[in-house]
């Protein structure tokens, strides 16, 4: 029996349940005690994931081991900074610090593959509105006035070591510190304030916190912009993955807050 396999089993013994953790068509998370495997369909989301993890300057999972189409992660310490939806329980201080580990990521040498361009935001968004509107998702006006918020995060930006999805629940602190950042399969070149808005999306009110620990001046009105951006981007996907962007405090939440 080859190492790995015996290793699987030994761990398979321990434990007394398997925990789904997320799944849908694209990929799927479980928790296997202290092991979180990621089976994913497409395996250069893999590829960049571990790359990226391998790159970062903050604390990430360790990789246990990776047998395609599965990654084997080992589990982090702590909880993660929040959910969306949910008032998060976490400190100033907490969200300070992931404020931090985003500017050390910004910081830190870019990866060597290129990120979405701004041309593909543009039209990526635009396709999105338009569907929202057609399919009678959400009423015309709102889907107008944030398609107009949106445009002043379509400029120009330096590229930096984006995460790519920076949301609160890939953060795990303990005792207000960072022990460790998922899920980053989305990792490229980027601008910085896409991260920031990811990490701060429904949870406003910890902004200041977060732009203490990262230690510069931003544009709020970007990172505002790339809000709008984000839940119009999202709703279709949640919707067709059977998740709920209508759940109070989600996406459409956040689209209602700019009117």
């Amino acid at each position: 029996m080859p190492v790995t396999s015996m290793v699987i089993s030994a761990t398979l013994a321990d434990v007394e349940e398997v925990e789904v953790v997320v799944a849908h068509h694209e990929r799927a998370t479980l928790r296997v005690g202290d092991v979180f495997l990621k089976i994913d369909a497409d395996q250069t989301r893999t590829d960049v994931e571990v790359e990226a993890m391998t790159m970062a300057p903050i604390p990430t999972p360790e990789i246990l081991w990776r047998k395609p189409p599965v990654l084997a992660l080992a589990a982090l310490p702590g909880r993660a900074l929040g959910r969306l939806g949910e008032p998060s329980t976490a400190s100033s201080a907490a969200w300070a610090a992931a404020g931090t580990a985003a500017r050390m990521l910004h910081d830190a040498p870019v990866p060597p593959w290129p990120g979405r361009r701004l041309d593909e935001w543009a039209s990526h968004l635009d396709g999105e509105c338009q569907w929202l509107v057609t399919n009678y998702v959400l009423p015309a006006d709102l889907v107008t006035r944030n398609r107009r918020v949106a445009e002043a995060a379509l400029r120009p930006w330096t590229p930096v070591f984006m995460h790519g999805d920076l949301q609160i629940a890939h953060v795990f602190v303990d005792d207000d510190e960072i022990t460790g950042v998922l899920d980053w399969s989305e990792a490229g070149q980027g601008d910085a304030l896409y991260d920031l808005a990811s990490l701060t999306l429904g949870h406003e009110e910890h902004l200041d916190d977060v732009l203490a620990g990262y230690g510069t001046d931003v544009d709020l009105d970007i990172i505002r912009a790339w809000w709008s951006v984000r839940s119009l981007l999202a709703i279709r996907w949640l919707v067709e993955h059977g998740f709920d962007p209508a759940a109070p405090g989600c996406e459409i939440d956040v689209l209602r807050s700019r009117m």
